[in-house]
């Protein structure tokens, strides 16, 4: 008889492959037996919840949750804020959102104490790396503001920022490993499957497009950035981030996975002031948004604008804004990583006119451009990924792109 692999769809199978598959660069962290079967545990968790008990909370809410609104206020929900606040007291809710919470906790758990047991050896590697590169430009005098260095995000203590020795690269280490557990594999065996979305559309809207500078802001570790600067082979990327871990781990990354267009800056992309006026031709952004204080994203709209060149793009790719036709569930459902899940910028960003955001910051209304990518990932691992159905709002791997074509 002929073995099925366990994540082939003539097994029956429809969670993440298995954590081993995936792949592994030059400083990836090592997995013993235990730390690939925790993680592969709890990547299949958040499948489950995604694709059997999410259904269950729908169902409740519209056989328990609204009804009991209406008959105790007289009218309709009318609002998320109402919808997310009646589902909480009712268990089917409550049972998803707890589990989906512990997975978080643990996911964050299981990363981050597999760096630490091997943290000196991934900073020595890391250092060795990238010590005299310059591509690697830190500076010590970055201040973190506060709507980063308050916030552990998506429950990572420390965030992407916080140092825990000279040459440090542990969360940078812990966010590329263990993000398969957030998406249940569905970004790739690089965790890159939206930057290479992007790239796709790029050349498949703007085929004459050919960019010689491109900055990617927000880009840590280099997932949505890598593959641009892979699909743009003659083009320079600049991945631009507050946190010096992650930037460190970032060019290691690269250099391990032959990427060599890349450099790695350490400033807060509110001040760019480093780049004169009009210095790229692409400017990108990448589930980034929704980590910015309102006034952050008003200073960083506008330095786009300003470090864009004319005939260049500016891209910034989001889960979908809440807008009148999505119903007050989804909108509560997605609604959950602003209460539960450190994002607190989340709901408001998410609620924003981001093209009234745009025009503020100097773009013109008719050189928006509006579309939608969904993460390219490998298929021999996930043969059916672009025909899933399954909602796991705010983690399936389906974006909007917002952005602008300048004259």
């Amino acid at each position: 008889m002929t073995a099925v692999r366990k994540n082939h769809p003539a097994a029956g199978y429809d969670g993440p492959p298995d954590y081993r598959v995936i792949g592994r660069h030059g400083v990836f962290p090592q997995t013993d037996h235990d730390e690939v079967e925790r993680i592969n545990y709890l990547a299949q968790m958040n499948r489950h919840l995604a694709a059997r008990v999410v259904p269950g909370v729908k169902a409740a809410y519209a056989a328990r949750v609204e009804p009991a609104f209406e008959a105790k206020n007289g009218r309709a929900i009318a609002t998320r804020h109402e919808a997310r606040k009646a589902m909480l007291e009712d268990p089917a809710f409550q049972t998803w959102s707890a589990l989906r919470r512990m997975t978080m906790e643990q996911r964050q758990q299981a990363g981050r104490w597999t760096v630490i047991r091997q943290r000196e050896e991934l900073n020595a590697k890391a250092k060795e790396l990238t010590e005299a590169d310059p591509r690697l430009e830190l500076d010590k005098s970055v201040k973190i503001p506060r709507y980063v260095s308050a916030i552990d995000h998506h429950c990572m203590p420390g965030s992407y920022h916080t140092e825990y020795c000279e040459g440090d690269i542990t969360n940078g280490a812990n966010y590329d490993h263990a993000g398969f557990v957030t998406t249940s594999g569905l970004l790739g065996k690089y965790s890159d499957g939206g930057g290479r979305a992007v790239a796709q559309w790029v050349k498949k809207n703007l085929p004459d497009f050919k960019p010689g500078k491109i900055l990617d802001i927000g880009g840590t570790v280099g997932h949505s950035g890598l593959p641009l600067a892979e699909a743009f082979p003659d083009a320079e990327l600049t991945i631009v981030d507050l946190g010096a871990p992650v930037l460190r781990y970032g060019l290691a990354r690269a250099k391990t996975m032959g990427v060599d267009n890349v450099r790695f800056v350490q400033a807060s992309a509110e001040d760019l002031s480093r780049y004169p006026d009009a210095s790229f031709d692409w400017v990108q952004t990448t589930m980034f948004l929704h980590e910015l204080s309102s006034s952050a994203m008003r200073n960083i709209f506008a330095e786009t604008r300003r470090l864009v060149k004319p005939g260049g793009i500016v891209l910034h790719v989001e889960q979908p804004q809440y807008t009148p036709d999505m119903s007050y569930f989804e909108q509560a459902m997605r609604d959950w990583d602003a209460f539960y899940n450190a994002e607190p910028f989340w709901s408001r960003m998410h609620e924003m006119d981001l093209d009234g955001a745009m025009e503020e910051a100097g773009f013109e209304r008719d050189w928006l451009v509006h579309g939608g990518v969904f993460g390219v990932v490998d298929r021999d691992l996930f043969p059916d990924a672009q025909e899933d159905e399954t909602e796991d709002f705010g983690r399936k791997a389906a974006w909007h792109v917002i952005g602008a074509l300048v004259p």
